[in-house]
């Protein structure tokens, strides 16, 4: 077996509103498979596998390390490491992060690649419809990153897009076909200039992955951007392990100056280079370029379950569960979920900003979270919400357990549907079976466990004079949130 060279690094920090209804903050578009059977993170976890790559970094935003965790579980991924940001502060901080916890700087991360590892930053929402042309890329890309380079990956544009920037490709680079200079980067263009680009050709997409040796990166950011790597080098220095997670120093790292890795590297860079690659690319940004890349019909029509058209065509539409049925439009994207519908013209879906935030202004919490909250040992679903009472569904993974908590205000009923739950209620602990229910008073500790090999489902009816999230007192919690 080919020892691991290559220290693939996922950036799962959005939490944009561009797929609303479908993507949350809570639940960004990289935790949904947008009708593929696993997550875009999956994919693109999926798309670094093998001989060539070490087990992924993942960066991820502090209120999705559950999600990335489960995700990963489930993936069957082994050996990952997750970083948390604590706030934002674009790609460039980022990338600094990467290089340093590449090199073994986090504690309790060990290198995977070496000791000065080629480090490839992937965005976790992008959509590659041919991985095998992605690795080939990669494997000429780590040629140029290893004479020194700082590679980034060209998209080989099949028409004019106004979405995206563009590079310029300069000379070849000697000794590596299919690797070039970057002449210069270009912001994103108007329609003709578009054209222009194509016409002429030796444009590429710039997808934002890049492959690099770790140390010539931070090189580069402490030339261009010292502050940055200064502020950096302490959030990760004096960074600390929490369960599986890795957390920056939250008062270092929100002293970096914040920046993209464009800006602050890559356009002054004398190391930047491209290599094209035509590989089914798409970074999954609206629905009318969901549109563009989906498998049409005859009439244009690109559909995702149980949707019913007639007389439709050029349109996008998408249902996650409830039978959805259109009819007599054109070039139009219809989006319905359980607890949110989209409807606009397919041109202008960088209006969707627009309408969730509309949404935000007159309907409280509907545009962050859906109906269905993951949590590290499950989730649960609200079913009706009263005066006075909830009822939720929820569902513990086997060898998920809720923390030891106990409510002021309300009192809750449980009533098990399918697996096993072993209950400890203030002495007592013992298990309830399908069809079996307990009650737990109010000011009562309690715990849920699934000690099973299948999942728990159960049925909770919370009643009292205030069923909200935050009458939750814990005591014990094993996810560290107690």
């Amino acid at each position: 077996m080919t020892k691991p060279t290559i220290q693939p690094v996922i950036l799962s920090g959005g939490s944009g509103t561009r797929l609303w209804p479908l993507s949350r903050p809570q639940q960004p578009k990289q935790f949904l498979g947008l009708g593929a059977d696993t997550s875009l993170l999956q994919q693109t976890v999926a798309r670094v596998t093998g001989d060539a790559f070490a087990a992924p970094i993942v960066i991820a935003n502090d209120d999705h390390r559950f999600l990335v965790a489960e995700q990963l579980r489930s993936a069957g991924v082994k050996g990952a490491s997750v970083v948390l940001e604590p706030l934002g502060r674009n790609t460039a901080p980022a990338v600094a992060v990467a290089a340093m916890v590449a090199q073994g700087a986090a504690a309790g991360i060990a290198p995977k690649g070496g000791d000065d590892p080629l480090v490839l930053l992937l965005p976790s929402d992008h959509i590659v419809k041919n991985p095998q042309a992605f690795v080939e890329a990669v494997m000429v890309a780590a040629q140029a990153a290893n004479d020194g380079k700082i590679v980034t990956f060209g998209i080989t544009p099949d028409r004019p897009h106004t979405g995206y920037g563009y590079i310029k490709r300069g000379a070849a680079l000697a000794a590596i076909n299919g690797g070039f200079a970057v002449d210069r980067f270009v912001e994103k263009p108007d329609q003709a200039t578009a054209e222009g680009y194509l016409a002429e050709g030796g444009y590429d997409w710039n997808a934002g992955i890049f492959l690099f040796r770790a140390s010539d990166m931070l090189a580069e950011i402490g030339q261009f951007a010292p502050d940055m790597l200064t502020a950096v080098t302490r959030a990760v220095g004096s960074g600390h392990g929490d369960l599986d997670f890795f957390r920056l120093d939250a008062g270092a790292f929100a002293a970096s100056p914040a920046g993209a890795i464009d800006t602050v590297v890559m356009e002054k860079t004398h190391r930047a280079a491209v290599v094209p690659v035509d590989m089914g690319w798409t970074d999954a940004g609206s629905w009318s370029t969901l549109w563009e890349v989906g498998d049409d019909d005859a009439e244009g029509n690109v559909s995702t379950g149980p949707v019913n058209l007639h007389d439709v065509s050029g349109s996008y539409v998408y249902s996650d569960g409830v039978p959805v049925g259109v009819a007599g439009v054109t070039d139009m994207v219809i989006v319905a979920t359980e607890d949110g519908i989209l409807v606009l013209p397919r041109d202008r879906t960088e209006d969707v900003r627009a309408v969730a935030k509309l949404v935000e202004e007159g309907a409280a919490e509907a545009p962050f979270s859906h109906a269905t909250v993951h949590r590290p040992w499950g989730s649960y679903k609200t079913l009706k919400l009263g005066d006075g009472f909830q009822v939720k569904q929820i569902v513990v993974r086997p060898g998920g357990q809720l923390s030891l908590q106990y409510h002021n205000q309300r009192a809750e009923h449980w009533i098990v549907v399918a697996g096993t739950a072993r209950v400890l209620k203030g002495e007592e602990e013992f298990d309830l079976s399908a069809n079996e229910s307990t009650f737990i008073p109010v000011g009562v500790q309690h715990r849920l466990e699934n000690q099973g090999d299948t999942p728990l489902h159960l049925i909770e009816v919370q009643s009292g004079d205030y069923v909200g999230e935050d009458d939750i007192v814990r005591l014990e919690d094993v996810y560290g949130r107690a």
